[in-house]
């Protein structure tokens, strides 16, 4: 193993965590599809989540401060948006 190769089960995690991160828009895309308007559905959040917790555990293996900082922050912010959906302010689904 040379000082840059990752373990195959390391790439795994890293993979699943960009393919739900990238699933993230796919959902988008069909759901304002389906609407006929830009819709951020809260599956995006949700996604969101997921993914970039995942990613920042996978940054954490890797050591990389950058890849860390980037997604440390934008749990934050998706944690937000969840909570503001909640809430049940505008553009909250009806429940």
């Amino acid at each position: 193993m040379t000082e840059h190769s990752v373990p195959v089960p390391w790439l795994v995690v890293g993979f699943v965590g960009q393919a739900l991160f990238a699933g993230r828009f796919l959902v988008q895309w069909i759901v304002s599809e389906r609407k006929g308007r830009s819709v951020v559905p809260i599956q995006f959040w949700f996604l969101s989540l997921a993914g970039s917790a995942i990613l920042l555990v996978y940054a954490i293996y890797r050591l990389d401060p950058v890849f860390i900082l980037g997604q440390a922050f934008g749990g934050v912010v998706y944690v937000r948006n969840l909570m503001l959906l909640r809430r049940g302010g505008p553009g909250a689904p009806a429940r």
